[in-house]
């Protein structure tokens, strides 16, 4: 069962990573558009570590549809992590 999970840990590593913005000189047919500028932002934090070991990986598509990217990159950003402190609450104790 160890075996299994490990080997399901690699090749989800593997399937996330693959997804993950390109460099500049990978010119794709089709830009990126809102579903995928969702994508990267949920996968910003992944590919900023990657970026660092490998120049190939970006956290911002640079061939993209524009606004609508843009859009779908924020609200990934924004609802991924800057949500979580929107909706916490503070505890109040009566002592």
């Amino acid at each position: 069962m160890k075996r299994f999970m490990v080997l399901f840990i690699i090749l989800s590593v593997f399937f996330i990573t693959s997804c993950l913005p390109q460099a500049a000189s990978a010119v794709p047919e089709k830009p990126a558009g809102f579903l995928m500028g969702i994508w990267h932002g949920w996968m910003a934090p992944l590919s900023l570590i990657v970026s660092l070991f490998n120049d190939n990986v970006r956290i911002y598509d640079t061939h993209n549809t524009g606004w609508w990217y843009d859009a779908g990159f924020y609200i990934a950003i924004i609802s991924g992590f800057g949500g979580l402190s929107l909706t916490r609450r503070k505890k109040h104790t009566d002592d």
